[in-house]
């Protein structure tokens, strides 16, 4: 009801120019006391409420970023669901919490009535209790006693009813503070449009990867072996007349052998790193810590293997953001966070930098969010000016075992 009247009271002051202050942050107020019913219907009557909010723009500085905001705000029709919960909720909540602690009472009333009889009487008391006349069944004992099995039936009614009415408040609260049927299509309509837009941004990235691999290979290993070829089919002329032109050639193959196949590894290491086969993201988001020119601090808590393909995704995400620091950043120090929660991989990493980062076009950013985009991930930037720089990564992936590994 507070929340309610300061929202009130905000719009109402709007003319005169304290409603652009007020009313923001009031607005703002009343969604994060809704945000914590949902939470609480939750936690107390297992009513599980989606957010179902409108993503608000950036609060940036000047008077038309928040305005537009506040516009933002006013336009969300979840912002007047939640003031009409707000100004209903206590009504109701007071209404159901009443029915539960009123039969409780009126069962301990009836001990009191039954026990107390004789004096409650003397002093005036003339009053039922069910069927039963107090005053007057104070001539039939065995009358009397009938409130105390009445009032244990209300005390039994009264604690079985309180979990009962928490959930029915549950589900009142998910009424108004639950998305709407056209909300829902709204959200799957916009989840269909991202997820058309993340698969061709993933078509597109595969086919520029099968390019880069086959140019690689034209140009570095498929090189090598071919001038490897011609090497060893000179020696093979030159082994009987000329011997020591034709090891020379042999040691120049021998030498571009090792190098071709130092270039098929890294090759592979870029396409799927052996480590990450073999080992998981954890151990190998550890490698790549290692190879970092930054001290990069790590924790993992991964219960067993996530798919592959999340694996893979997640594990260049970190490589590009660990880059992107090195190079950008000018940090000291870099911590990088794993763990996997309710069927979710949230990827963390925070740098010391001087901050400023921000997801634009042609970013590595930008192409971090389109690879977890792919598996309908989302990625969250907070990088004030002068640090920190915080990125998070948030991929919906299911686990194959219990294992947890931490360091």
């Amino acid at each position: 009801m507070a929340v309610f009247a300061l929202v009130v009271v905000s719009g109402a002051v709007g003319p005169i120019g304290l409603g652009v202050v007020l009313l923001p942050r009031s607005l703002m107020l009343l969604r994060r006391t809704a945000t914590a019913a949902r939470r609480r219907a939750s936690e107390w009557s297992g009513v599980e409420i989606e957010v179902p909010y409108r993503p608000l723009p950036d609060e940036g500085p000047g008077f038309p970023a928040r305005m537009t905001r506040l516009w933002a705000q006013l336009c969300d029709p979840q912002t007047w669901r939640d003031l009409s919960w707000a100004l209903l909720d206590p009504i109701i909540g007071a209404f159901l919490a009443a029915l539960a602690a009123g039969a409780a009472w009126y069962g301990v009333y009836g001990y009191v009535a039954g026990i107390f009889w004789q004096p409650l009487t003397q002093h005036g008391m003339d009053d039922w209790y069910t069927f039963i006349h107090i005053s007057r069944a104070g001539h039939l004992t065995f009358l009397r006693w009938f409130t105390l099995p009445v009032g244990t039936a209300f005390l039994v009614a009264g604690v079985w009813a309180a979990p009962a009415l928490i959930r029915v408040h549950g589900r009142w609260t998910a009424v108004l503070l639950g998305p709407t049927k056209q909300a829902r299509q709204d959200a799957l309509t916009h989840r269909v449009a991202r997820l058309t837009e993340t698969r061709a941004d993933a078509v597109d990235t595969q086919a520029a990867e099968l390019r880069r691999i086959e140019r690689d290979l034209h140009d570095g290993a498929q090189a090598r072996l071919v001038a490897m070829g011609m090497n060893l089919g000179a020696a093979e002329s030159l082994l009987d007349e000329h011997p020591e032109a034709a090891r020379a050639l042999l040691v120049e193959a021998r030498e571009a052998s090792a190098k071709a196949l130092t270039e098929l590894r890294e090759l592979v290491r870029g396409i799927h790193p052996p480590v990450l086969a073999d080992r998981g993201l954890g151990d190998a988001v550890r490698a790549l810590a290692l190879n970092s020119p930054l001290p990069v601090e790590v924790t993992v808590d991964i219960p067993g293997r996530l798919e592959p393909a999340v694996e893979s995704a997640a594990y260049f995400a970190v490589s590009e953001l660990l880059t992107n620091v090195a190079k950008h950043a000018h940090a000291r120090s870099v911590r990088v966070d794993l763990w996997h929660r309710d069927r979710r991989l949230r990827v963390t990493c925070t740098d010391d930098g001087h901050g400023g980062a921000g997801v634009g076009s042609g970013s590595g950013l930008a192409g971090i969010e389109r690879r977890i985009g792919t598996f309908d991930g989302v990625l969250a930037v907070h990088s004030p000016v002068g640090g920190p720089t915080t990125v998070t990564l948030e991929i919906p992936c299911a686990s194959s075992s219990a294992k947890t590994s931490t360091s």
